[in-house]
């Protein structure tokens, strides 16, 4: 076999890599569950009609077909979830009558789209999601709550550089813009949506050109794109541009609410700003929506998004409107790994090798192995009773701290390989310092002080 060529947009992780992502989302599951969030899974795909019916997706979402597919439109009619909202509203409608409502549920899980490969962004990913879905009605405080759900959970990623948490209301966009007149409010928002990425000549261009506004309605829209403050002053910024509508009025007491909410959570590493060109692509937000960047890599985009949805869910009879965020956890931890050397410090989570004296005295290493997992302790045996030597390096290459040394007799001794300093154990009572205890996440980059993860 031919050494494989690599698949761009789909991450592969080596050990020590992968154990700062397993991190990652046990310090998320955790903060979560803390909040009274309940896991979820759901299935990793869902009929075309779920999928195409909200937003623009439709290049992005990778059909499933068998290889020898033999119906009309040369697929299975089904594609792989490419967000956990989508696929989360059918689970409420399907489970409608077994939940309790509001319904609190965070997941994470993979996800997939098919779009063109590049940093933080990938075709296969792992997402991290937190909704609160009520049945006909959900009071505006859970926005304020899931807010704070997300912020405290990504305080506690201490690896994470500063980040700045944008928020914005889209019935504050709508209203703006019906009291202007316009008639095609979602295009307006669809277009102002790009001023993270194109210049805003080029956008007012879009504006004039594909959204059809007038010259003096399209600079008054992002008139209103450029207005952001770290408190509720924007509410007389907003004020000031001479617009009213009912709706106008309903969202900027919601985004106020919203931000004197979170003062609190501000501090030298996380900023809450209202940033009114704030629109969020998918056209299912009907009310708050947030966007998150951190210091430093706002070449990336948002980390992590989402909004307030009050139609998505409904079976006809019953709407169960929702509020949500989610985090991109490849799109935050792979980027990280490759500018700042983030990894664990070893490349298993063993913190001592038991040394094998030789093949007929292995089962008194497994014996001392067995003792040392009893208490919690991660450790293995040493692959071959080879030179003890040769056993000290089998546990350097692996980052393994500690070599144990049994004895038949009962004579144990363990050896700390960094600093040489080795003295007598009992497997039954020995541990390492908790520092040694698991496997520590760093920044090895010159650059960057090593920060540890572990709480």
């Amino acid at each position: 076999m031919t050494k494989p060529t690599p698949l761009s947009g789909f991450p592969e992780l080596l050990p020590e890599q992968r154990y700062v992502e397993q991190q990652v989302v046990d310090t998320l599951r955790a903060t979560f569950e803390l909040y009274g969030f309940a896991g979820i899974e759901t299935r990793a795909v869902e009929p075309l009609d779920q999928l195409l019916r909200k937003g623009d997706t439709s290049k992005e979402v990778y059909l499933l077909r068998r290889l020898h597919e033999e119906s009309a439109e040369g697929h299975a009619g089904i594609g792989l979830h490419f967000d956990l909202t989508v696929p989360f509203a059918r689970y409420v409608l399907e489970n409608a009558g077994k939940l309790e409502f509001p319904f609190r549920r965070y997941q994470i899980q993979k996800a997939w789209r098919g779009e063109r490969p590049q940093e933080g962004r990938y075709r296969e990913f792992t997402q991290a999601d937190i909704d609160i879905i009520g049945r006909d009605d959900l009071p505006f405080h859970h926005d304020v709550e899931v807010t704070r759900v997300m912020v405290d959970a990504l305080g506690r990623l201490s690896f994470l550089p500063g980040f700045r948490l944008q928020v914005n209301n889209r019935k504050l966009i709508q209203g703006f813009y019906a009291g202007l007149g316009v008639t095609d409010t979602d295009e307006v928002m669809r277009v102002v949506d790009k001023l993270d990425k194109l210049p805003v000549e080029k956008v007012r261009t879009m504006l004039l050109t594909e959204a059809g506004v007038d010259e003096p309605t399209a600079d008054r829209v992002l008139a209103l794109a450029t207005i952001r403050s770290a408190d509720d002053s924007f509410v007389e910024a907003v004020r000031a541009l001479g617009v009213e509508h009912p709706l106008l009025e309903e969202g900027l007491d919601e985004l106020a609410q919203l931000v004197r909410s979170v003062t609190d959570l501000v501090s030298d590493r996380v900023r809450v700003e209202a940033d009114l060109s704030i629109a969020r692509g998918l056209d299912y937000y009907t009310g708050t929506v947030f966007e998150t960047r951190l210091d430093g890599y706002e070449s990336m985009g948002s980390i992590c998004s989402g909004g307030r949805y009050d139609a998505l869910a409904t079976d006809g009879r019953t709407t169960y409107p929702g509020v949500g965020i989610s985090l991109g956890v490849s799109r935050v931890v792979v980027p990280l790994m490759a500018r700042t050397g983030l990894a664990a410090t070893r490349k298993v989570p063993s913190a001592v090798v038991v040394a094998v004296v030789t093949e007929e005295s292995r089962p008194v290493s497994e014996s001392v192995a067995s003792a040392l997992r009893a208490r919690g302790i991660p450790c293995e045996v040493a692959a071959s009773a080879q030179k003890f030597g040769k056993q000290i390096r089998y546990a350097e290459r692996r980052g393994i701290p500690y070599v144990w040394f049994p004895s038949a007799d009962g004579d144990h001794e363990v050896k700390d390989i960094r600093s040489g300093d080795q003295v007598a154990a009992d497997p039954a009572a020995w541990a390492p310092p908790e520092v040694d205890l698991r496997p520590q996440v760093v920044s090895t980059s010159s650059t960057n002080e090593a920060q540890e993860t572990n709480q």
